[in-house]
């Protein structure tokens, strides 16, 4: 089995993407992750480019890396100038990290056009610069900058670049995609054309515009690449990265190539979010293997065959990049989809829960407005109110609400609420910053003496989405309330014409579905 160098670029090319930034300590953490999965080599930034950037090289330099090598990013030096006197070659020294990883333009429009020099200048720069940096004792990596553009422009030139790299001393030249529009079939002859004259180790750096970056990256290695550049989630500019959560799952689990320590794979979910987390940005539920719903199945077909044979329908086992394998109830669902939710959550099925009535209502509220594919704890509360002998904690009698503009006082809400509990009925009112909160409190009055544990409650979320707009304020709205205790997060939905009842009926599967876990 070949080994693959994985190439983290997260940090300084996936900082590149549209509301993706990381302070200084976030790179340190998300490096510490990915030194923990085992990829060969962390792009930590391009020194004295910004501070954020310095901060985490004078971080990195007193921490011990398990597996990775810190890795740090510049440009060859200026035109008409050498790399003794460079600034941004010097930077890369003075980062201390244990490679420098420069890039250089391969496409004549950008020598021309962009450098504004000769292209023999142009091959100078690139040798000097390489040659400077591994005197100094430096491990070098060379990004060819559009190789693939320029080699559809000028092959001959394209290739210089690289010979030029190689007689500076780089120990590997990655290929670059920068402009990401390289289809599979261009590259893979692309690639062959070029190892007939370049017999040298070399690697890959895709980018998503044209929808084949992790394609594109696979085929390289089928090719010869030894390494693969790309990002966590495959964030990066305009389109991104290609996406390593992808890359280094294919090429374990598909391909027979080891790129990371022997069973480190199962770390990929885990690692995946944290950097979404870290990064303060919603995961992409979608994502092959990482995602969410990565192996998440709705069909009712599907999963009826899951249940038989999980092979039916997974094209890996989730476990095996720490993923795990989700069932779906929907308008689609099938009996299949309800008994799974069933033992998910604890509910004997065995002839006791009407499995087709609960079906029937599932599909019937969808109907309505309701979703419960995001709403688990809802799909839940229908399943235990079928249990003989499941008494609900509270049963509701009555709630008001009133919404007034007081002279003086300006927007208050109040709400009044009548529930029983047991044989006592409780009445209550509160007061809120809206009629849901003023709601949700006087709720919490009435209960509390009971159940103390809904103090631990949090409303996490709180979801509004219009379903027939055309309806103007009269259209049904849909209500997804998130709300967690100190051990767990569970999600209700509610639906009608009257945004308080969709939202009183989001807010009371939250509140039992918390209390029926509690006991």
């Amino acid at each position: 089995m070949s080994f693959i160098q994985i190439y983290d670029t997260t940090l300084r090319d996936g900082t590149q993407s549209e509301g993706f930034t990381l302070s200084g300590y976030d790179k340190i953490r998300v490096a510490k992750r990915l030194d923990d999965l085992g990829v060969t080599f962390i792009e930590g930034g391009w020194p004295g480019s910004n501070l954020k950037d310095a901060e985490f090289f004078e971080r990195a330099r007193d921490l011990e890396w398990k597996t990775a090598l810190i890795a740090a990013f510049g440009s060859t030096c200026r035109v008409k100038g050498g790399p003794e006197d460079d600034a941004n070659i010097q930077a890369l020294l003075d980062s201390r990290a244990p490679v420098c990883t420069i890039f250089g333009k391969t496409w004549t429009l950008h020598v021309t056009d962009v450098l504004l020099t000769t292209l023999d200048d142009n091959l100078r720069i690139i040798e000097q610069s390489v040659a400077y940096l591994r005197a100094a004792g430096r491990r070098v990596i060379y990004d060819a900058e559009h190789f693939f553009d320029g080699y559809k422009a000028d092959p001959l030139y394209a290739l210089e670049t690289l010979k030029a790299a190689i007689r500076g001393g780089a120990e590997t030249v990655a290929l670059c995609d920068t402009n990401g529009g390289t289809m599979p079939w261009e590259l893979e002859t692309i690639i062959r054309e070029m190892k007939e004259s370049i017999r040298h180790p070399f690697g890959i750096h895709t980018h998503n515009d044209g929808e084949c970056a992790v394609i594109n990256a696979l085929l390289a290695v089928r090719e010869g690449a030894v390494q693969v550049q790309g990002t966590i989630n495959g964030v990066g500019e305009r389109c991104g990265n290609a996406n390593l959560c992808s890359i280094m799952a294919n090429l374990e689990l598909k391909m027979d190539r080891r790129c990371l320590p022997e069973g480190h794979l199962h770390k990929l979910y885990e690692l995946s979010h944290v950097v979404d987390e870290v990064a303060n940005v919603t995961p992409n539920d979608h994502l092959p293997y990482v995602g969410k719903s990565a192996f998440a199945h709705k069909g009712g077909v599907h999963v009826a065959a899951m249940r038989r044979s999980e092979q039916s329908y997974q094209h890996v086992a989730p476990e095996w990049v720490g993923n795990k394998m989700r069932v779906v109830v929907s308008a689609l669902s099938g009996r299949a989809n309800i008994i799974s939710k069933a033992e998910e959550h604890g509910v004997a099925v065995g002839g006791v829960v009407d499995v087709v009535g609960v079906l029937n209502d599932v599909k019937e509220l969808e109907a309505r407005g309701f979703s419960f594919e995001a709403a688990e704890a809802s799909v839940a509360m229908m399943l235990k109110r079928q249990q003989p002998g499941y008494k609900p904690p509270f049963e509701l009698v009555d709630f008001l609400v009133n919404v007034e503009h007081r002279q003086g006082r300006g927007i208050f809400a109040e709400a009044m609420v009548k529930v029983k509990v047991g044989d006592e009925v409780l009445h209550t009112a509160a007061e809120g910053n809206g009629p849901v909160n003023a709601l949700d409190l006087a709720l919490r009055k009435a209960l509390i003496g009971h159940y103390p544990e809904i103090a631990s409650f949090q409303l996490a979320d709180y979801k509004v989405r219009i379903l027939d707009g055309q309806d103007g304020t009269e259209a049904i709205t849909r209500v997804l309330i998130d709300t967690r205790n100190t051990t767990r997060l569970w999600s209700t939905v509610g639906a009608s014409a009257n945004i308080i009842e969709a939202s009183w009926q989001a807010l009371v599967d939250a509140v039992e579905y918390g209390l029926s876990v509690a006991h």
